[in-house]
Parts: structure tokens; C-alpha cells; sequence
């Protein structure tokens, strides 16, 4: 019996027909693909300007930059995220500032960000975990009037939803990511998003060594060009192959979407009256991409976290631990941050179940056997 993954990236020939043209055409560097992706990019979520970059790790460092976060600076971020979130705070000299989350969203909200604020901080990276989209409008309504930044972690969201737009829309910056797990993937790969037409200008020259003219301009000028070096910049690049397959799987997006959602509702139905048991929900005033598909147990269910992903994978279902708490590593070890109750239960009892977009009948049912008769193990 075959392993059912926790996750498959979404691929096929459309994709391979794609970056074969982009070699044939003998431009396999940021160029014209790369452009396109960034329109159809900054259409398809609402944005006044998208900038392809080389992760989203980049992505989010280069927001900081262009917001002017800097050193002796503080930055709220969540625990209860991929070490990223906070590694980028570090990166610009800033002191990252770890706030609790929502029990329900495993979010950050008005409330918990305004426990850790101070006179220092700067801005704040506010992640849509898993896809879930975090309650935007009440965040912006605290920090706005304090000239606090906003930048939004949309890493895993691509698809999904706030108040009937798409998340970031109403970002004034945002970072995406294109990893493989992702929904929309180029391999690696991220993108910004923002509504500021100067941040987005010094991002183009930023990920690309603060040249003042950039390669691709270089390369059709009819003249030689001397470029200048503004500022100490970075080689963040996105390559015209990776943007290739990001069109592709960008004209996807709405089918993956609807299909996760599809197979979430199947997991939902199966396990509704399964004691000790929660799955991720929509919130109010959003919908989720299902990035990923998590579940959270409490003390009435008959095994451990750590027990129900053994068990899985004595069934050949492979699932993951759920999201992380960066406080607990060795690289934020004596961080200062506040009390992080909710953090810390919801990285003891969660765990990710498989999602992907050509999940069989077959491979769903056995997941939700295998959850099933872990639920009816005697205690």
C-alpha cells in the first residue's frame, strides 16, 4: 500500500511546456516572464504593485527594509509561525516581540498584539496561518493611529479570502511564498505586494544589488549602460523559468482552491462528532485556502498528539506536526515576549492532515479511518 503524502504540489505538462519555451527563448534569468507574473499577480490579488523575489523569506525581509524597520527597533510577531516570520525581523537589526494568537484562527488579533506594544515598535508581522485569514480591520484600527506598520505573512494564503476580497488586498505591504507545500508554486520563489508605488520601486532595485539600472533594462538598451550601486542591496531574484510555472499555476489557483476546500469539508463531516477533536474552520469574515488542513485535540481524545501521528504512520499516512512555536527554539532562546499560553497548547495538539489537489477517494478514506479508530481506542 502506497503512502498517502501530507502534501503533493499540483503539476503537469502545462508547466513543462512552459519553462521549455522559457529555455528555448535563451532569456532563463529575471525578464519577461518574470514581469508578466508580477502583473498577473498584482491583478489576481488586488494590488497596486507586485515585485517577484527568491523566497518569501526575502520577501518579508526586503517589507522590512522598504518600511524602514531598523536597528533598535521592536516588531510584534507571532510565535506560532514558520521560524521565518521572526528570522526577518533579525536580519534588519530589530528585535522581534513574540504575542499569543487566537485559540480558534492560531492568528494574531487586535488584542494580543496591543498586550506587547510599546513606545519601540515599529511594525508588526501579522502571518494568515495555514491560509487562514487574520482579522485585518481591527489590527489596522490599533496601529494605524500609532504609525505602526502592517506587514502581512501571506505565505501559506494565496486564494484565500477577508471580507470579500483577497487577503493582502488590504495590505500596505505583503509578503507571499511560492514554495512547494504552497498552493501556487514555482519550486521556490515569493512575491511583495504593496500599495505604495515608492516601496515597490526601491524593492525592484533592493533585490537586485540596488543596481540603478536594472539587467533586464541593460540588456535592451541600444548603448552601453554604466549602472550606479545606491545602497547595499541583495541578489533576490526571481528567475523567468520560476515565473513561467507561477502563470501557469496562477490561472489554477480558483480550481486548487475549491478542491482543498472540497476535501477540508470531507474531513469536517467525517470527524463532527469525534470527541476531543476540532478542525480548522472559516473564520466570520473570511474564507481559507486550506493551505494546510489542521486539527486540534484536547485532553478527551484517547491519544497524545505525538501518539495520533504514530499511529498514522503505522497506516502509511504521512502527517505533520502542527505549526511551531519559534519562542522555544535555541535561536530565540531569553527573547523577551509575553505570557504564551494559547501558543504553546495549540503547538502541543495540532497536527496537519494530508490535502492535495489529486487526493483520491480512496487516500481520504484512509485518512479518515485511520483518525477514526485512533478516536476509538480505549483510554
Amino acid at each position: 500500500m502506497s503512502r498517502v503524502n501530507v502534501m503533493k504540489p499540483w503539476l503537469g505538462e502545462a508547466e513543462v511546456d512552459a519553462v521549455a519555451e522559457v529555455i528555448r527563448s535563451g532569456w532563463i534569468a529575471q525578464g519577461p516572464r518574470v514581469a508578466a507574473f508580477e502583473e498577473a499577480f498584482a491583478t489576481r490579488m488586488q494590488a497596486e504593485h507586485a515585485v517577484a523575489v527568491s523566497s518569501c523569506t526575502t520577501g518579508l525581509h526586503l517589507a522590512l527594509v522598504v518600511a524602514g524597520v531598523g536597528p533598535g527597533d521592536e516588531v510584534v510577531v507571532p510565535s506560532f509561525s514558520f521560524i521565518a516570520t521572526a528570522n526577518a525581523v533579525a536580519y534588519v537589526g530589530a528585535t522581534p516581540v513574540f504575542a499569543d494568537v487566537d485559540p480558534v484562527t492560531g492568528n494574531l488579533t487586535a488584542e494580543t498584539v496591543e498586550a506587547v506594544v510599546t513606545s519601540r515598535t515599529k511594525a508588526v508581522v501579522a502571518v494568515d496561518q495555514g491560509g487562514v485569514p487574520l482579522d485585518f480591520v481591527p489590527l489596522r484600527a490599533l496601529l494605524d493611529p500609532r504609525e505602526i506598520v502592517v506587514v502581512e505573512d501571506a505565505a501559506c494564503a494565496a486564494g484565500s479570502t477577508y471580507r470579500g476580497r483577497p487577503v493582502g488586498a488590504g495590505a500596505d505591504i505583503a509578503a507571499w511564498s511560492f514554495h512547494p507545500r504552497k498552493i501556487l508554486t514555482t519550486g521556490e520563489g515569493g512575491m511583495v505586494t504593496t500599495a505604495h508605488a515608492d516601496w515597490a520601486q526601491r524593492a525592484r532595485r533592493l533585490r537586485e544589488h540596488a543596481m540603478s539600472v536594472s539587467a533586464a533594462d541593460r540588456h535592451v538598451s541600444a548603448v552601453p549602460v554604466a549602472e550606479e550601486y545606491l545602497e547595499v542591496g541583495f541578489n533576490y531574484r526571481m528567475t523567468d523559468i520560476q515565473a513561467a510555472v507561477g502563470l501557469v499555476q496562477l490561472t489554477r489557483l480558483d480550481e486548487a482552491v475549491a478542491r482543498r476546500r472540497e476535501l477540508a469539508q470531507s474531513y469536517r463531516d467525517a470527524f463532527a462528532d469525534v470527541p476531543g477533536l476540532r478542525c480548522v474552520q472559516d473564520p466570520p469574515d473570511g474564507t481559507t485556502n486550506v493551505q494546510s488542513f489542521w486539527v486540534e485535540l484536547d485532553p478527551t481524545f484517547p491519544m497524545t498528539r505525538d501518539e495520533l501521528l504514530a499511529h498514522l504512520a503505522e497506516r502509511d499516512v504521512s502527517a505533520r506536526r502542527g505549526i511551531m512555536a519559534a519562542h522555544r527554539q535555541p535561536a530565540y532562546a531569553g527573547m523577551r515576549h509575553a505570557p504564551l499560553p494559547v501558543t504553546e497548547r495549540l503547538t502541543d495538539s495540532t497536527l496537519i492532515l494530508p490535502v492535495f489537489h489529486e487526493m483520491t477517494a480512496d487516500e481520504t478514506r484512509r485518512v479518515v479511518d485511520a483518525v477514526l479508530d485512533a478516536a476509538r481506542v480505549a483510554v
